[in-house]
């Protein structure tokens, strides 16, 4: 299987990002919390590909960890998770299990998140500590992956989401006369948005769709 065969990336260098998630859909349409996407993500990965190494909630530097490390013969990979949600209340149809979605209300947050995320895989990939990050974001709260309803300048602005935009170069955090630096990122490559349905559940708020991010080194 090579790179040009598939339209995702692959973690390792052995298997395709979308095949993980069409899988882990099937088996938990819905999580608790971002630790719980974590946990079952690694779960399925190393179902599908026993071979490789899977590690979670690894120290690189004094106060920072990567969500996930996955390592073997042909790659090694650094996952960063997002799980962003609105309220839901209803039952897993896979399992019968009971769930109670808290209410996310800061998107501009969540946006920001997603992107510090990039950014520090950038600097992961480009320190050769992994040949290649992925930023995955899993939502139910559409106003991340629909265009703002008003065209009223906000803080977050450049960090934005929404289908079919492109996050590239230096992405300034506020309005005008009004930055905030410590809070900008400069990215090195560039990542066109493409949302991707998830899972659908029964009820307000029940669509749940993902989002990724391919990090990849950058060779003068």
């Amino acid at each position: 299987m090579t790179r040009q065969d598939n339209p995702m990336p692959l973690i390792a260098g052995a298997i395709d990002l979308s095949i993980v998630m069409e899988r882990l859909s099937r088996a938990r349409p819905v999580f608790h919390s971002e630790a719980d996407f974590q946990h079952a993500f690694a779960w399925v990965l190393h179902e599908m590909a026993p071979d490789l190494n899977i590690r979670l909630e690894v120290r690189q530097a004094e106060r920072e960890y990567v969500d996930l490390l996955c390592f073997g013969p042909y790659g090694r990979t650094v996952v960063e998770f997002k799980y962003f949600t609105r309220t839901w209340v209803g039952t897993d149809p896979a399992t019968g299990e009971p769930f109670r979605l808290r209410n996310h209300e800061a998107t501009d947050l969540g946006r920001q998140g997603f992107v510090f995320d990039i950014a520090r895989l950038e600097r992961f990939c480009e320190a050769d500590r992994a040949s290649n990050g992925l930023a995955i974001m899993l939502t139910n709260d559409q106003r991340l992956w629909q265009p703002a309803a008003t065209t009223k300048l906000t803080r977050d602005q450049a960090f934005r989401i929404h289908e079919g935009r492109t996050l590239s170069g230096l992405l300034r955090w506020g309005t005008e006369d009004s930055y905030h630096a410590g809070s900008e990122r400069n990215l090195s490559g560039s990542y066109p948005i493409t949302w991707r349905d998830y899972f659908s559940l029964d009820g307000k708020n029940g669509q749940l769709r993902w989002l990724a991010a391919a990090v990849e080194p950058r060779f003068e």
